[in-house]
């Protein structure tokens, strides 16, 4: 595809066509993929043909075979056809060489008839020579026929280097009643030669390629901005045999539960968990963290990071196909084959412009001559003027490179957005709502604080006797006891669990109880002393376990769920930029309230199920109008799901969570939807700083081509500067990401 506004113009050529349930278009890779019923596939091709392309099959790369085998269909569909997600469809993919080979960005040259860029920028010089040729022999030769006959040729050759593909489309448009790009240009150049301007004609079609060229260069500096993380994961890692002996192998023929090791300073191939060796890891190519993490057995690996310092093992947890780097990949090729709101509106918009402009210029070439006493020649050299400022290139660029951009510049931070409506829309933020747990905290109790409320049994001994009493418990609660304290080694005997209460054993012939203030009660332990302590902790958000033997509470111990730190600095971002934030937990409303305090959050809903999670969305949508909602854990889903945009926390996140939210944060980290929704704002900006920038380029070139003096030559270098200028704003993006 040449150029972005294509895609609209096979859109064009497919929708109407029925059996045909969604396109998928991937710009990285110059690639449709049509979801269609397989009587109605010969049709679509014969329809691409029709259009002037020259479709040739593609077969499925890693990520898109894993991709249709996982969900099948490709999620960044457009679905305008409305289809039903059936087991029966024939997937074809599809490229799109147009015969344009100077456009071709190198994934398959030998489709390609011109031979890829080399090639494209040979025959583009010499069309520029003949073009040179043709303006200088118009200027210095005499004017006999001989001569202006030897220009011409040479006008045609040059026409011919550079316009061949764009004649082959714009007759198929013209053929079809269709006004593109591709046929504006091929109906001035052709009149231009036709009424004696024929050095001009070359020299406009030979710019016209080489701006297509260099917007073609630009364009795809965007659509490859996220290519850079494909060659992160190295192609092979080094695989334990069935000897123990060690072998390198293509990352991609390791299995899960293979054992890989990585050295200092290499890259690391496969996502894993850490089986031996300790390490700082750099994760900034998967989660945007700047700073080296530290990883130990048991921590998480993702294909792509770095080894900094330690050798490590670890055990494959994912094929190379499905890794989280090669996800984060497939995930913006999706989002970029879905059109933006504004996308959406410039097509629409450019549809009826670009034959409204026609008709301009022929109402120019046809009443002017009796208007305003022009020669026809004169009219119509106008006329085809406002042809070539009327190309809606730079109008139609305005938009997917900047969204691109976008997409490709939050991947680059850990921002995973799913869409560039996602993208668009993440500026009306209003309110957002958020879980507690692994999202505002760090979903690991920790022991915060603990205190004897015994003055007969030394704090070294009850320290002692509550850790080897949890350390044999697998709650929560109890692990986070047992890691708070000093490790102990007392033999508990008679161990037993009380389900809801806590657990019970004998030390040193003493029985002794760790459990829940329920359990103090029925025992009838508490007192004043213990009510004193309890209340104190629970208003503070600590759940509270109590140590007694057979007459007195012992110790009272106070977990809580610490919150994250940078999530106090978060909502304050949020605050910053007007959105109002609500926490919803399944905690008790103390516990809420608390945490909500710490952390600066505007409101806070405790006691909440899923169910309820969903109706308080509903709610805030309702009060405040759109509504996101940031969790990470199933019960999450349906609020994610229910909000305007749905933000995830990915590297905790569950599969559930992550596939149901729209925006994934890849480093759990809060801040990140205060960037997000200032990356939308300035997206957006940028958007309509394009358009504006496109349309009133145009609009000054169309007077002054009526009323003024403008030529063919200040015309197509209006309208390549107008689509220079768009794409370099756009690309204005990617320096963030830097």
């Amino acid at each position: 595809m040449d150029c972005a506004s294509e895609e609209s113009e096979i859109r064009r050529s497919l929708d109407p066509l029925p059996g045909i349930r969604g396109l998928g278009f991937v710009l990285i890779e110059r690639t449709l993929r049509i979801d269609a019923d397989a009587e109605a596939l010969p049709d679509a091709l014969a329809a691409l043909r029709s259009a002037g392309f020259d479709p040739q099959p593609v077969a499925p790369n890693a990520a898109q075979s894993q991709r249709l085998n996982r969900n099948g269909r490709d999620a960044g569909q457009d679905q305008a056809h409305g289809g039903e997600n059936g087991s029966e469809r024939d997937v074809k993919h599809i490229h799109q060489d147009g015969e344009a080979g100077e456009h071709d960005d190198g994934h398959d040259q030998g489709l390609n008839p011109y031979g890829g860029w080399a090639a494209g920028i040979k025959r583009l010089a010499l069309a520029l020579l003949f073009a040179i040729g043709a303006e200088t022999l118009a200027f210095f030769a005499p004017n006999r026929l001989e001569w202006t006959v030897a220009g011409m040729v040479i006008a045609a050759i040059a026409i011919w280097l550079a316009g061949l593909d764009t004649y082959k489309k714009g007759i198929a448009a013209l053929l079809r009643g269709k006004l593109n790009i591709n046929a504006l240009m091929a109906i001035a150049v052709t009149g231009a030669f036709l009424i004696g301007q024929w050095p001009e004609a070359a020299m406009v079609m030979a710019l016209y390629a080489i701006a297509e060229l260099i917007e073609a260069a630009a364009v795809d500096r965007a659509h490859n901005s996220i290519k850079g993380l494909m060659a992160l994961a190295p192609d092979t890692a080094q695989v334990k045999q069935s000897d123990g002996s060690w072998r390198t192998v293509a990352a991609q023929d390791a299995t899960i539960d293979n054992e890989v090791r990585v050295k200092p300073g290499e890259r690391i191939a496969l996502d894993g968990v850490v089986t031996v060796g300790k390490s700082a890891v750099n994760q900034a190519a998967v989660t945007g963290e700047s700073i080296p993490v530290e990883k130990s057995v048991g921590d998480p690996l993702f294909a792509g990071t770095i080894n900094e310092s330690g050798a490590l093992e670890f055990r494959v947890t994912a094929p190379a196909s499905n890794s989280t780097i090669a996800r984060i990949i497939l995930a913006v090729e999706q989002a970029q084959g879905t059109r933006a709101p504004t996308q959406r509106f410039v097509d629409r918009f450019a549809a009826i412009y670009t034959p409204a402009v026609f008709a301009l210029a022929l109402a120019v070439a046809l009443l002017t001559p009796w208007l305003l006493d022009w020669t026809m020649q004169q009219a119509i050299y106008k006329a085809l003027v406002l042809l070539v400022i009327a190309c809606p290139c730079a109008l139609v660029l305005a938009t997917p490179v900047t969204v691109v951009s976008g997409l490709a510049t939050a991947a680059r931070q850990g921002i995973l957005i799913k869409g560039g409506s996602y993208l668009e829309e993440a500026r009306k933020l209003r309110a957002l709502a958020l879980d507690k747990t692994g999202t505002i905290t760090e979903g690991q109790p920790k022991l915060v604080s603990w205190q004897v409320l015994s003055a007969v049994t030394r704090k070294e001994s009850i320290e002692a006797i509550a850790a080897s009493l949890a350390s044999r418990s697998d709650h929560p609660v109890s692990n986070a006891i047992a890691l708070g304290l000093n490790p102990a080694s007392l033999e508990v005997e008679q161990f037993q669990a009380l389900p809801g209460r806590g657990v019970q054993g004998t030390v040193a012939h003493e029985i002794y109880t760790l459990g829940n203030h329920r359990l103090m009660e029925e025992r009838k332990l508490c007192n004043a002393q213990v009510e004193a302590a309890l209340t104190e902790h629970e208003r503070a958000g600590r759940t509270v376990t109590l140590l007694a033997d057979s007459t007195k509470v012992l110790a009272v111990f106070a977990v809580a769920d610490t919150i994250k730190v940078s999530s106090k600095a978060a909502i304050a971002e949020l605050k910053d930029l007007g959105i109002r934030s609500v926490m919803l937990t399944g905690d008790n409303s103390a516990t809420a309230s608390s945490i909500a305090a710490q952390a600066g959050i505007d409101e806070a809903r405790g006691n909440l199920l899923p169910e309820h999670k969903l109706e308080a969305i509903k709610q805030l949508q309702a009060r405040h109008g759109h509504t996101g909602m940031t969790g990470d854990g199933i019960n999450d889903a349906p609020a994610l799901a229910q909000a305007n945009i749905g933000f995830a926390m990915g590297a905790a996140g569950t599969d559930v969570a992550v596939d149901a939210a729209d925006i994934v944060i890849m480093n759990d980290d809060l801040r990140r939807i205060a960037t997000t929704v200032r990356l939308s704002r300035k997206t957006y900006g940028i958007l309509w700083q394009n358009i504006a920038l496109a349309l009133g380029i145009k609009v000054v070139f169309l007077v002054l081509a009526v009323f003024g003096n403008a030529s063919m030559w200040m015309a197509v270098f209006a309208d390549m500067g107008a689509s220079l200028l768009v794409v370099a704003n756009g690309l204005r993006l990617l320096r963030a990401a830097k």
